[in-house]
């Protein structure tokens, strides 16, 4: 049994197919990513998937349970939590975990004991009597995840955990998450953090105009595109024109500019580093550090979904 199973989902609103015969499962343990550009249908899958919104046509279980037949029995064993905060700013840090048991009938004997533990977990408990609207950003998303974990939950809907959130409140709920996937917990995680997916997903699905265009490990995605490398270079000194110097040396298809140093697309690399180490020595620069790169899942999402790097920046292809 998986612990989700996605069948010919379609979900149309009016004339718009906002997904179009999605099918994926997700094993039992699995840290599952959802990623895509905006309106790709990310969202309006969790929508089904959590039993807020239903299908036009085709089925979604969780462990088994149908999700629009048996919503019930589907939504006790996740927790959701949301890109939007959903605390309550007129309560305390206290009163919204105890809420949020009692909204998922945890016992009454196990929601101080599990709002003491997640508090603490999540470096919150000093705060526990203090009034929501006074917390920083980090620390309302920090709450939420640790109400939408009050239930201990088998499945946990994670949409854009770590956006925008300062140092230490990403480094709280990465260590959280991972420790959720060590023990067991299954993780489906949405996020425009490319580089956060490669780091924590057993595999990610890539969804792009409703449809799922690849799911797979992130290290199996990227042999796909293996013609998609690259030659990191940095300099001792910089100037505006390097970036236009650089992307015109032999085999160079594309350049960033990535900090101080610069990124060169290529098919052949050995060839671009003779031509990086001939231009040094043509300007009279030090190369300060060189290394080849195989392809990133951002190349991966980047070619699937028809995106396109300009200035170091990804936009969309109209």
């Amino acid at each position: 049994m998986h612990a989700i199973e996605v069948s010919h989902l379609t979900k149309r609103f009016g004339t718009l197919t906002a997904l179009n015969d999605v099918n994926f499962s997700v094993d039992v343990g699995e840290t599952f990513g959802f990623l895509g550009p905006n309106g790709a249908g990310k969202t309006t899958t969790i929508r089904i998937l959590t039993g807020i919104s239903y299908p036009t046509t085709g089925t979604a279980t969780i462990f088994g349970h149908d999700i629009g037949r048996d919503t019930i029995a589907a939504r006790q064993s996740m927790g959701i939590v949301s890109e939007t905060s959903n605390v309550y700013d007129d309560l305390t840090a206290w009163q919204n975990m105890i809420f949020s048991a009692e909204l998922y009938h945890v016992r009454r004997d196990i929601r101080e004991k599990k709002a003491t533990e997640l508090l603490t977990t999540f470096d919150l408990y000093e705060r526990r009597d203090d009034k929501v609207h006074g917390f920083s950003k980090g620390m309302k998303r920090r709450l939420t995840i640790a109400m939408g974990l009050v239930n201990s939950p088998l499945l946990l809907f994670l949409d854009e955990p770590t956006s925008g959130l300062d140092v230490q409140s990403n480094l709280i709920i990465r260590d959280v998450i991972t420790g959720l996937i060590h023990e067991g917990v299954t993780v489906f995680l949405t996020t425009h953090n490319i580089e956060e997916a490669n780091l924590m997903c057993d595999r990610v699905a890539i969804i792009n105009r409703g449809t799922v265009a690849a799911i797979d490990a992130p290290e199996r995605l990227k042999k796909t595109i293996q013609s998609v490398q690259s030659v990191v270079v940095s300099f001792d000194h910089s100037s505006a024109d390097q970036l236009a110097d650089v992307s015109r040396l032999p085999m160079v298809n594309d350049a960033l500019k990535e900090g101080d140093k610069f990124r060169l697309y290529t098919e052949d690399p050995a060839t671009v580093i003779e031509s990086v180490m001939e231009y040094a020595r043509s300007g009279n620069l030090r190369v300060i550090s060189i290394s080849t790169l195989g392809p990133s899942l951002e190349d991966v999402f980047i070619k699937l979904t028809g995106l396109q790097r300009t200035g170091g920046m990804v936009h969309a292809i109209d």
